[in-house]
């Protein structure tokens, strides 16, 4: 993987970040010629979407502006428990403003589902969704993800923002982590 080492708990490498940045010049090509000429608001959903958003952003040739949000709905756990918590809110105004949701990965969907509806009842012009990686199949809710990145499967991943318990976040690929590394069993 071009002189990339590979962390000992990761069991396979899914996407490179090679894959990832070509990706990631497609959404801000795509990104930029429909937001041309609008005030446009990218918001990403910390800490997952991180690094996704540091590259996304500059890959969109508009002025733009960002914010962020912290929010918890998975703690230790490699399943989202479905209940969100807000531990950052904006900074700035959303209303009349064109908002790009910066997500990371959407698995289960609750919590994108839940930011909808709560960045939804401040009276943005538009919003929209942006999402790195999706497991699509594994939505417990109905999302329409305007600029999708990777269908990856239903597998615990790692990696570019991505993280277990707060590791791996650093690797410049996605990987498959190890169950062993998770206290799984092997199957």
């Amino acid at each position: 993987m071009n002189g990339v080492e590979i962390h000992e708990d990761i069991e396979a490498v899914l996407l490179s970040s090679e894959q990832i940045q070509d990706k990631i010049a497609t959404l801000g090509k795509h990104i930029t010629e429909d937001y041309r000429d609008k005030d446009l608001l990218l918001v990403g959903i910390l800490k997952g979407a991180f690094v996704f958003m540091a590259d996304l952003a500059r890959s969109i040739h508009l002025p733009i502006e960002f914010d962020f949000m912290a929010v918890s709905s998975y703690g230790s756990s490699t399943r989202s428990s479905g209940v969100v918590r807000i531990l950052k809110d904006l900074d700035y105004e959303i209303t009349g403003r064109h908002v790009l949701l910066v997500e990371d990965i959407i698995d289960s969907g609750l919590t994108v589902s839940y930011l909808l509806r709560y960045l939804e009842a401040r009276r943005p012009e538009s919003l929209e969704i942006c999402s790195l990686f999706w497991k699509r199949g594994e939505q417990a809710v109905p999302l329409d993800v305007k600029y999708p990145g990777f269908d990856i499967p239903p597998v615990f991943v790692v990696g570019y923002g991505l993280d277990y318990s707060e590791k791996y976040r650093n690797l410049p690929y996605i990987g498959v982590l190890k169950p062993v590394a998770y206290g799984a069993e092997s199957t």
